[in-house]
């Protein structure tokens, strides 16, 4: 009998396509989180503890979910989250990401870390990407960055600040991805290569250039990835303070948006130091494991900024519904980092799409069984606790 095919529909079934297609330390890489990965977990299990109310007949002949994001007009609050060397997942993986997301309707945001140049994911007629930037140690150097992605038409930057020193991910010193002895962590990566021959030949062979795009001009050597990351975690900087944010705010005419947000006061300094959003965020758990969720935190968050810039989410996104759960509760978008990944791994560009579609769709058909129609439609009163 043969087997039978089943199409993957959601984050779940994209994941597992992705294991099964890439090598085992670039899969960990994405999927873990630090330490014990008790914050990985808490960041979807909050939104499975929030409830939806289901109201019945209500007029939602026609359900809207667009949005207005910095200013953008998009097809659903929700944006591709910066993800590091995307480019390795799948064959010029951020220049396919940001292609499905424009034809989705919606931002796509390119890691300082991504394989693919901004030069390659902008151009004539193309909606610009946002970018995503760290602060480094070699401030001239952030400044070089900030004048390429002008040039490049970007007119929103993700400014994260949770990266002071990089999280303990024990799971990619396990893969061999890091911290293992040289010979060993390149015996265990030639056997894992060696499972993968698809991934070897689409993404390893056809996908070169393999280099960190944004800073080819400022590593030595940038075909030599070990090259970038001895540059990388050279140039995380443990002395950045909010002063340092409004330096930033003064050379950056664009949006500018701070990223990895997860306390109240540090809201208020990060709209005192000129932000227009913050992103509730902690990284994905992959940076202080044992922190709260971000969707647990959204709500301080939302009362310490009372309206003077923008509130996202990002971390535990699985589902329209979730994304609903979070507008419900007052953030005016979320970002979604995993998920995309996946389903750029397992499916290519055309995976990614349908997922964006599902989630558009799961959006619509939970605001219907809610008696809602519109975004602003959608309040805490709709959303009620699980029970203990």
């Amino acid at each position: 009998m043969a087997k039978m095919t089943i199409a993957p529909a959601t984050p779940a079934d994209y994941r597992r396509l992705a294991e099964k297609r890439l090598p085992r330390f670039l899969f960990d890489y994405i999927d873990g989180g630090s330490g014990t990965e008790q914050t990985l977990a808490a960041n979807c299990r909050d939104f499975d503890h929030i409830l939806l109310r289901q109201r019945v007949m209500r007029n939602v002949d026609n359900v809207d979910t667009t949005a207005d994001l910095l200013g953008r007009s998009a097809s659903m609050p929700l944006m591709l989250a910066p993800v590091g060397m995307a480019g390795m997942f799948a064959r010029r993986g951020e220049a396919l990401a940001a292609s499905a997301a424009r034809k989705a309707g919606i931002p796509f945001t390119l890691s300082t870390v991504g394989i693919c140049p901004l030069a390659e994911l902008n151009g004539p007629g193309k909606e610009p990407v946002w970018f995503q930037l760290y602060m480094l140690r070699d401030r001239s150097a952030v400044e070089s960055l900030l004048a390429s992605a002008r040039e490049s038409g970007c007119d929103t930057l993700l400014f994260t600040v949770d990266l002071a020193v990089p999280g303990m991910r024990h799971r990619d010193t396990r893969s061999g991805m890091v911290g293992a002895k040289p010979l060993p962590m390149a015996l265990a990566k030639a056997w894992q290569l060696g499972t993968r021959p698809r991934w070897v030949v689409d993404v390893g062979l056809r996908g070169k250039p393999h280099t960190i795009g944004n800073l080819s001009h400022l590593v030595p050597d940038p075909t030599d990835l070990n090259a970038y990351k001895q540059w990388i975690e050279s140039q995380f900087d443990p002395t950045v303070t909010w002063d340092d944010i409004a330096w930033l705010r003064s050379l950056w005419p664009g949006k500018l948006v701070i990223k990895g947000v997860m306390e109240p006061e540090d809201a208020e300094a990060a709209v005192a130091a000129g932000a227009d959003g913050v992103i509730v965020s902690n990284h994905g758990g992959r940076q202080l494991d044992s922190v709260a969720s971000s969707i647990s935190k959204l709500p301080e968050v939302l009362r310490a900024v009372q309206g003077r810039a923008q509130v996202f989410l990002d971390g535990g996104v699985r589902s329209g519904q979730d994304v609903v759960k979070a507008v419900a509760l007052g953030a005016d978008g979320v970002l979604m980092g995993r998920p995309w990944v996946w389903a750029l791994a397992g499916a290519g560009e055309a995976g990614l799409s349908d997922l964006l579609e599902t989630l558009r769709r799961e959006m619509q058909v939970a605001m219907a069984l809610m008696g809602v129609s519109r975004l602003d439609e959608l309040h805490p009163d709709l959303l009620e606790a699980r029970p203990a």
